[in-house]
């Protein structure tokens, strides 16, 4: 690219996206009266209404010149030659020897060996060392006081035919961050534990104070379960694995099935912190020598927290003789719940744990692009895990292990990627997305001006269902990633009578068997990326598109138990591995789009038919709160940048399918590509959560682990404070504003008197 040019496109840019950073101010008191006056105004469902994208059927190779289509074939065909069933099993049963808690020699162990794989296969591997600030358990006990004591199981029994299930070195059942302590009180039975659910108990007049909380596994993450129990005046919390969710209610119970035994317990972390991370070092990484806040600050929990399975479960809640439970929160045991156990039972909680410092790694190796070897596509999986991680986190493990290999095999062979792909192996996921955010606060300057792309794959293969949750700019990449591989069974699909059940069928229709998407038809449902994985950092917090790959359907639940081990997994899930296989095929390809694409396929059209999809979810969500809210602020805005991006898209193809573009055409129009993802960025973070930045998602406050859409929007619905709505569109708009002007700035790349300087 020519100097000229380079001054044309960096002045658009400057005036599209980097003047100042727009800020949403936080919730402001209003009163009573203004309030009224704004929601007096109804919503109009023709601002709603986008614009109907009827697209013709569009080839998957128009992100390469006609020159370079066969040659970028070749590549993937290539590449999904190498990934097969035996090395898949051979990684996943290295990998999954032993118990390897984040911050133990186990631990240790694996992050060596991960980086010897990746050293081996010619990798450039980074061991990047950090402190955070962990948890471990030292005992604990769950005991019935009264009306007759019982010492109730804390750790699981071992199961016949499953050797690891007995391993000396499984710990015991245990919530990572609890308080230390030891109480006995008398119980109340919260459901799940959601906010919702302590709400209906303050309705319901029962009085929490002095009381020791039993709630259920399900619907929030467990950390808000033990926010919300502290809330309330709660001196501890137990928290247990009905077989309504993953017991023998849903099918039959390990080792004859997959399913949730007695004593299955499900570990995990407790920690709610106003951020992602290491809980001490927030915005910088976790350094042995980093600045650090009182650990006191952050609002770790002060009272104990303990899981127990569904068999001590029972022994509690057979003994309530309460109030019967409302509808709704009866479980899968076999006599009524009761909201209060009463006087006549009482239940003694003691836990001890070790909370400090602890060292572990993130393990990161890079292949260095030939052509682009500054722009990074990364790929990653945590490694840690609460027991043997067969499902969580090395079903995703043994892929990306795979992926890597599969590369390494191809850059040797001379065929490099022309970008940099990064495989990772992040740490100490469990205790709270730790190791990836580290990552990432390190990197900080490099991912946002260079990285295209994250792909996660946490638990990537837990079955045979393919699905996948991204941000919207990758869905159509993948989408048409699934329609080159063939699904690993047709018995996943519903076929008429008549038909050919040996017919090949790709990954994308058995996908599309599950259901469209309600936005756009033709297309497979996607979800949406909240929290509860390595995504968290790279998306809501540095506003690079990320995804979520995995196929699931395995007719079981091992989840941070003793039995999430290669005996259960190879049992319920299969030990053919061709689930694996299609799955690392899948990462393959979206991998090998994304490094080698001469335009990046990343797709500035689809936010918008995702925006207002959200805006109607939003709206009917107002409306069951008493608001009824104007959207045009941000939905006109929001079809405009829709019209102007189909038409400078579709001009771009042209130019692209008529090789009509240079090298530093290329490099330009790749270079505004990745600058548009950013403008979703708001410098001051998000209402009341300055480290989440991402203005169109972020995680759920109040459950962890589902996403909020359009956060700022909702966060005024959820306080029905209609000022911070109207702020909030003010926002996007100036967010539309800007991804229109980064258009111009593409347009430019092949027609400097595009830019549009007067916008």
């Amino acid at each position: 690219m020519n100097s000229g040019m380079n001054n044309r496109i960096g002045m658009v840019w400057v005036l599209a996206c980097c003047v100042g950073q727009v800020a949403v101010a936080h919730d402001t008191v209003q009163t009573e009266k203004s309030q009224q006056k704004l929601t007096q105004q109804a919503i109009s469902q023709q601002e709603l209404t986008q614009p109907a994208i009827s697209k013709p059927e569009l080839s998957p190779w128009r992100y390469w010149p006609p020159g370079q289509r066969a040659s970028q074939q070749a590549f993937e065909s290539a590449l999904n030659a190498t990934p097969s069933a035996a090395s898949l099993r051979a990684n996943h049963e290295l990998v999954t020897r032993e118990p390897h808690i984040a911050g133990t020699d186990a631990d240790h162990r694996l992050a060596a060996l991960l980086a010897d794989k990746m050293e081996a296969m010619g990798l450039e591997v980074e061991r990047q060392e950090i402190w955070p600030y962990l948890a471990y358990p030292v005992t604990a006990e769950v005991e019935l006081i009264t009306p007759e004591r019982v010492m109730l199981p804390v750790k699981e029994s071992a199961v016949a035919g499953d050797p690891f299930s007995s391993h000396p070195e499984v710990s015991i059942g245990w919530n990572a961050y609890s308080a230390s302590g030891e109480v006995t009180g008398e119980v109340v039975y919260a459901n799940y534990g959601t906010k919702e659910d302590f709400e209906r108990l303050k309705k319901f007049g029962i009085d929490l104070s002095g009381k020791i909380v039993l709630a259920r596994y399900g619907r929030n993450f467990r950390g808000y379960k033990a926010k919300f129990a502290q809330a309330a005046g709660a001196i501890a919390l137990i928290i247990y694995s009905d077989p309504a969710d993953s017991g023998y209610v849903r099918g039959l119970m390990y080792p004859e099935g997959g399913y949730a035994t007695p004593t299955y317990i499900q570990r995990g972390g407790i920690g709610t912190w106003n951020h992602v991370g290491d809980p001490l070092t927030p915005f910088i990484p976790a350094t042995r020598d980093a600045d650090r806040v009182d650990p006191e600050s952050i609002g770790l929990p002060k009272i104990p927290v303990h899981p127990i399975g569904w068999g001590a479960a029972q022994e509690i809640l057979s003994r309530m003789k309460g109030t019967p439970v409302p509808t709704g929160w009866q479980g899968g045991l076999p006599f009524t719940y009761r909201l209060v156990g009463g006087s006549g039972l009482t239940v003694r909680v003691m836990v001890r744990q070790d909370r400090r410092l602890a060292k572990t790694h993130n393990i990161v190796g890079r292949l260095r692009g030939s052509k682009y070897p500054e722009q990074l596509v990364i790929v990653g999986c945590h490694y840690d895990a609460w027991t043997f991680g067969a499902g969580d986190p090395h079903a995703g493990t043994m892929v990306l292990m795979e992926v890597a290999r599969s590369f390494a095999k191809r850059a040797k062979a001379g065929h490099p990627p022309e970008r940099t792909i990064v495989f990772a192996h992040w740490g100490a996921e469990e205790f709270g997305i730790i190791g990836s955010v580290e990552w990432v606060e390190a990197h900080r300057d490099e991912l946002s001006k260079n990285a295209v792309a994250y792909i996660n794959l946490d638990m990537a293969v837990m079955g045979p269902h393919f699905g996948a949750s991204a941000s919207p700019s990758l869905k159509t990449i993948i989408a048409e990633a699934t329609q080159s591989i063939t699904h690993t069974s047709n018995t996943a699909l519903a076929h008429a009578p008549g038909d050919d059940p040996h017919d090949k069928t790709s990954v994308f229709d058995a996908w599309m068997e599950k259901g469209g998407d309600d936005i756009l038809p033709g297309q497979p449902r996607f979800g949406n990326l909240g929290g509860g994985s390595d995504h968290v950092g790279f998306y809501c917090h540095l506003c690079i598109p990320s995804a979520g790959l995995s196929s699931g359907g395995g007719k079981g639940v091992s989840y941070h138990s003793a039995y999430d081990n290669i005996a259960w997994y190879q049992k319920v899930v299969g030990d053919d591995y061709k689930s694996a296989v299609m799955v690392t095929n899948i990462v393959n390809t979206v991998t090998a789009r994304l490094a080698n694409g001469a335009i990046l396929p990343l797709d500035p059209v689809r936010y918008v038919p995702d925006f207002l999809g959200h805006i109607m979810n939003l709206s009917h969500r107002a409306s069951s709160k008493g608001m009824s809210l104007i959207f045009k602020r941000s939905t006109v805005p929001a079809k405009r940048l829709q019209q102007r991006a189909e038409s400078i898209q579709g001009e771009l193809f042209d130019k692209v399918a008529a090789d009509a573009l240079s090298p530093g055409q290329y490099a330009c129009v790749n270079e505004q590509l990745l600058r548009m993802e950013r403008c979703w960025e708001i410098g001051s973070g998000l209402p009341e959560r300055p480290w989440y930045k991402n203005m169109f998602a972020s995680t759920d406050p109040n459950s962890g682990y589902s996403a909020w859409m359009l956060p700022a929007i909702r966060y005024g619905i959820e306080h029905r404070n209609v000022q911070a709505v109207m702020k909030a569109q003010l926002v996007h708009k100036r967010i539309f504003g800007r991804m229109e002007a980064s258009l111009d700035a593409i347009e430019a790349c092949w027609d400097p008197s595009a830019s549009k300087l007067g916008r």
